[in-house]
């Protein structure tokens, strides 16, 4: 905003009788509107449009400049620095004296950043006047947006005397941009070229955002017929009524006293008149006689609509007013003698504090501003067409952050007298289950929506990433929760482990029928051949294997998975030994028979049990050191399906695992070659081919199970290795004991002694 009035302090301070500071050079004369007496405070004051130009011979003094066009509006001001709001003031390294009694822009730009914020405002456009005032007002409005996430889809500046070709420019920058909001960082003066040029080209439809510098201007809206503006909101100087102040203004009879050419000229331009004796009379204006009536006058001085910015002349004399009066010592009368310090006067100053007779606290802060409020105006068109300038909130920075800003219950008004907030944003929200992606080369403004992936989710709009689910969480199908992933286990429920559960019951119940035979027909030499308390003792064994299968099935727990595989292989163990007894026991029978051979006497009864006990007991060491070293435990798999959690028995120790697996496999492979070897003996009933082919099934059951455990995932793999146990026992109870049971109920009259030793009789 133009300096209309800085206040630069105390440059000359003199007081009656005292010696001048500084003597004055050329001719002396006399400050305007002064008298005998007066303590003069220097200052810059506008009272004049134009200069009168001058062509100096430099042979003469030219004089004093010479002024033409007074602006009687200028003589409500002319008191201090009551409009001087550019940001650059505030900087007491470049103005260390310099005060004043309106806000910095600093605190103007940073209230129209949070009000844009506010409306959710996030894609606007900035024209700014190419000046200190614009062009600071906006680094800072620019700097705090981008703070607040606000991004700004273009900047301009813009100077009333700019060329048509720069404004259209501007007028295509605007209709090229996706943004449908402008801030405006303009003086009135900008705002009104602006507006006609705009006018043109019918740019309606925009809503404006305004500083200050125009906002309140009532030039600026009577310009707007095409009603661009309507709907605007910004920042204006609060309202306020200084009691006296009309009177005041009206009563000029003192000015004559101070017998100045200056109140000649400014009688002159307030009545459009002309005193006789004035140098500019012309025959064909009337004469002033210095008793007009200024009560039925209506021009900018007597305009009572900028009573703030005459609120801000007011607090700056009373600020210099009540400085003085505490270094003068003025109680009922003032010291007048004393010597007047300029740099005393502004230190004090600096710290003055004072109330209005209105109530209103003034002070400066450490850069010589005042608090910094702002009413927020709304231009709300009426019927009539006249813009009203309505207060819609207050913005006062002297309060917290999030309390600046108050809006009042109000209905806005919007551009093309819409009651709808309008939106501008380079790209909508992105809403819950995506996340925001920047597209290359534009703004933080301007991004995609992208849906999260697998396993991760957004609840909030706007979001910036994903976020992962806990391990044991995956993202619904919408991506905006995550839900507790679904348990996996091989379960008695579903339909495999029902199957696998019945397949096991049904062999220990198979396992057990046979028992019962045998146990019937225990005195019956099939029975009793070969040894029939390994019999028992093998179907004793498989009953336990069919079992174990059992504990395989059902959630895991830290006990089911130290038993599946111990007990499991324990079991295996003592089969496959019993089997092996077995095997021994019918080639050391073939043995015996032969002349002079005693083989029998070592591998009898006793001999048969221990070598079982003594094959079981290697296995139930191997066992008790894997679960004393590492055993197996409940572990849960996050890996090997997405949305489910895999329950299933870490091995602990892998080598303990082999280990016991290797065991029986080695029985198997030694009980398979022996049996083998007496599979021709030439008995009627020669269990070693029987014993052979139950190996035979054991052997390729276990190779095969191997790659299709490891390659199995999840629960499948506790169901190949049920599936092999359960394979195994079968193989062994069909092979071993089928036969025999066959011929103990279908085939009676084979089961003799005679028959069973007999050499290849005919059949």
């Amino acid at each position: 905003m133009l300096l209309i009035a800085d206040l630069l302090l105390l440059s000359l301070l003199a007081v009656r009788g005292g010696k001048p500071v500084c003597q004055t050079y050329g001719t002396k004369e006399q400050s305007q509107f002064s008298k005998e007496g007066d303590i003069n405070i220097g200052g810059i004051f506008s009272f004049h449009q134009n200069p009168v130009s001058v062509n100096p011979a430099h042979q003469v003094n030219p004089g004093a400049i010479q002024c033409e066009g007074l602006d009687p509006g200028e003589l409500q001001y002319a008191n201090g620095g009551h409009f001087a709001t550019c940001a650059c003031l505030s900087d007491k390294t470049k103005y260390p004296s310099f005060l004043r009694t309106v806000p910095s822009d600093y605190y103007q730009s940073r209230a129209l950043a949070q009000l844009v914020k506010h409306f959710g405002w996030t894609w606007v456009g900035a024209i700014r006047t190419n000046d200190d005032y614009g062009n600071n007002g906006m680094a800072t409005f620019t700097e705090t947006a981008k703070r607040l996430g606000i991004c700004l889809a273009y900047s301009v500046s813009f100077f009333r005397t700019d060329p048509p070709d720069k404004i259209q420019k501007i007028i295509d920058t605007i209709k090229t941009s996706t943004s449908k909001v402008i801030v405006a960082f303009l003086s009135h003066m900008d705002m009104d070229v602006i507006l006609h040029d705009f006018s043109h080209h019918n740019l309606t439809g925009y809503q404006w955002v305004g500083s200050e510098g125009w906002i309140l201007d009532p030039q600026t809206a009577a310009m707007d017929r095409h009603h661009i503006l309507d709907g605007t909101i910004g920042l204006s100087i609060p309202k306020a009524h200084v009691s006296g102040v009309r009177e005041f203004m009206l009563d000029v009879k003192p000015l004559n006293s101070s017998s100045n050419e200056m109140f000649t000229e400014f009688w002159e331009a307030l009545f459009s008149c002309k005193f006789r004796q004035s140098k500019s009379s012309s025959g064909n204006q009337r004469e002033c006689t210095g008793h007009e009536d200024l009560t039925g006058v209506q021009n900018s001085f007597t305009d009572m609509s900028f009573m703030p910015i005459f609120n801000n002349v007011y607090k700056g004399v009373y600020a210099v007013a009540h400085t003085l009066h505490s270094i003068l010592n003025c109680n009922k009368t003032c010291n007048n003698t004393m010597q007047l310090d300029p740099y005393k006067i502004l230190q004090l100053m600096k710290k003055i504090q004072f109330k209005t007779k209105e109530g209103e606290e003034v002070y400066f802060n450490e850069n010589g501003d005042p608090a910094a409020k702002y009413e927020i105006i709304n231009w709300q068109p009426t019927e009539k067409g006249i813009v009203d300038f309505v207060t819609v909130g207050l913005h006062d920075a002297s309060l917290p952050a999030d309390k600046q800003l108050n809006l009042q219950n109000k209905s806005l008004i919007w551009a093309q007298n819409s009651q709808q907030v309008p939106s501008s944003v380079c790209s909508e929200k992105c809403p819950a289950g995506t996340h925001k992606v920047l597209q290359k080369g534009k703004p933080v403004c301007c991004y995609d929506c992208l849906r999260c992936a697998e396993g991760e989710i957004s609840n909030i709009t706007d979001s910036i990433t994903c976020v992962r689910c806990y391990p044991e969480f995956w993202s619904n199908e919408r991506r905006d929760a995550c839900v507790k992933k679904k348990a996996d286990f091989l379960s008695y429920e579903e339909i495999m482990g029902a199957l696998l559960t019945a397949a096991s019951l049904f062999g220990m119940c198979i396992t057990n029928v046979v028992a019962l035979i045998f146990f019937r027909y225990r005195k019956t030499p099939i029975v009793r051949a070969n040894n029939s308390e390994l019999s028992f003792l093998l179907l004793f064994s498989l009953a336990l294997c069919f079992l174990c299968a059992l504990i395989f099935i059902g959630r895991p727990t830290e006990w089911s998975c130290m038993l599946r595989h111990t007990a499991f292989g324990i079991t295996f163990v003592l089969c496959i030994s019993c089997v092996l007894g077995k095997t021994i026991v019918v080639l050391m029978a073939f043995r015996a028979t032969l002349p002079s051979s005693n083989v029998m006497t070592w591998f009898g009864p006793a001999q048969q049990r221990l070598s079982v006990l003594a094959f079981t007991l290697i296995q139930v060491i191997i066992c008790v050191l894997w679960l004393t070293i590492s055993p197996p435990f409940p572990f849960k798999n996050f890996k090997e399906f997405k949305d489910k959690i895999i329950f299933e028995c870490a091995l602990g120790s892998a080598v303990g695992f082999w280990a016991v697996l290797g065991y029986i496999g080695i029985l198997a492979l030694f009980c398979f070659i022996l049996a083998f070897l007496a599979r021709k003996l030439p008995d009627n009933f020669n269990e070693a081919k029987f014993i052979t082919f139950s190996m035979l099934i054991f052997c390729t059951v276990w190779l095969t199970f191997i790659p299709a455990y490891i390659s199995s995932p999840g629960k499948f793999s506790v169901a190949v290795e049920i599936f092999a146990i359960l394979a195994s026992s079968f193989g062994l109870l069909f092979c071993i004991f089928i036969p025999k049971c066959y011929i103990i109920l279908l085939k009676p009259e084979k089961n003799t002694k005679k028959n069973m030793m007999g050499k290849g009789a005919p059949k």
